[in-house]
């Protein structure tokens, strides 16, 4: 049997330029900084999670900030564009507004696999894009938000790969992960192409991967304005122990069950290179922060705490 998946869990990308990063997404994107830490593998570079009020699994864009990373080249054997949903037409119509007043490079809003998005860069190149979830599920608005509670981003919508073959990814995505190939729709960048939507648990826009088969492209070179990984929700440590044992028995090479402390995480390549996540849903973020406090201070891992003073030292106010 295999182990469940519950849908997308974060999308970890990259900066380079951790006090722009935090303007946009709290600033322009309304999102609330729920988590200030470091990368666990890098305590030089801060890792910055972004969130809905509670800092909900299914929620986070993070970033890891890496001053003297060049920018991404975009290409294949990479996750190409990360989607955020909102609720409603009307929320993308006034989205398209904001983005205008603060010179946000956008799309037109538009219609792809029969949902109305909008896309749009960050300040880096990130590609993103809004999406009409139809206000489906629970949401949980952030206070502190200067976006109208109506409007502010639910958490996060489909993750899209780009890769030059289908064949072996697909093969990881059905018979390995368990995901469903749904429907396929024209790429709306070139509709010579496909794309083809795989679902997890439920589905819907918070639990698709979009895969884009271009042969035609380049591969990308990484860097700030792309993304490192993908993670998909787990629900528990017995599960995440379960998946464990899967890739294992799949001869898949694997990073092995990590603590790190917010949640457990697992990784391995598909084979088109692109970095996959395993990551279970708790604790969660209120682990060592009450609710109301969530990323006003720099929060460490007990395994780091001792080091605080070294690390503070080393990294630039936001």
């Amino acid at each position: 049997m295999i182990p469940e998946l519950l849908g997308i869990h974060h999308v970890t990308a990259v900066t380079a330029n951790a006090h722009d990063n935090y303007r946009f997404y709290t600033n322009v994107l309304g999102m609330r900084l729920v988590k200030k830490t470091v990368n666990q593998d890098d305590v030089r570079a801060y890792h910055l999670f972004y969130a809905d009020a509670k800092g909900s699994p299914g929620s986070d864009l993070t970033f890891f900030d890496w001053a003297h990373t060049p920018r991404q080249r975009h290409g294949n054997n990479s996750v190409s564009r990360t989607a955020l949903r909102v609720g409603g037409v009307e929320s993308l119509r006034w989205w398209a507004a904001r983005f205008d007043q603060l010179k946000v490079t956008r799309s037109e809003i538009q219609q792809h696999d029969g949902r109305a998005i909008m896309e749009f860069e960050d300040n880096e190149g990130q590609q993103l894009s809004l999406v009409d979830d139809g206000n489906a599920g629970e949401s949980s608005p952030w206070p502190g938000s200067p976006v109208p509670p109506e409007y502010q981003v639910r958490g996060l919508g489909s993750v899209t790969l780009a890769i030059p073959e289908l064949d072996l990814t697909a093969q990881l995505l059905t018979e390995v992960l368990g995901m469903r190939l749904t429907r396929r729709y024209p790429d709306p960048a070139d509709t010579r192409f496909n794309m083809h939507v795989y679902e997890v648990a439920a589905g819907g826009p918070g639990a698709e991967l979009h895969v884009r088969v271009r042969p035609d492209l380049a591969p990308c070179r990484p860097g700030a304005g792309g993304v490192h990984h993908v993670a998909f929700r787990v629900a528990d440590q017995e599960t995440h122990h379960a998946w464990a044992r899967r890739l294992r028995d799949f001869h898949i090479p694997h990073s092995g069950e990590i603590d790190r402390y917010y949640f457990r995480s697992l990784y391995f390549r598909e084979p088109n290179q692109i970095l996959f996540e395993l990551a279970t849903d708790g604790p969660g973020f209120a682990v060592d922060e009450s609710l109301s406090e969530l990323g006003q201070r720099l929060a460490l891992p007990p395994f780091l705490e001792g080091r605080r003073a070294e690390i503070e030292d080393q990294l630039k106010e936001l």
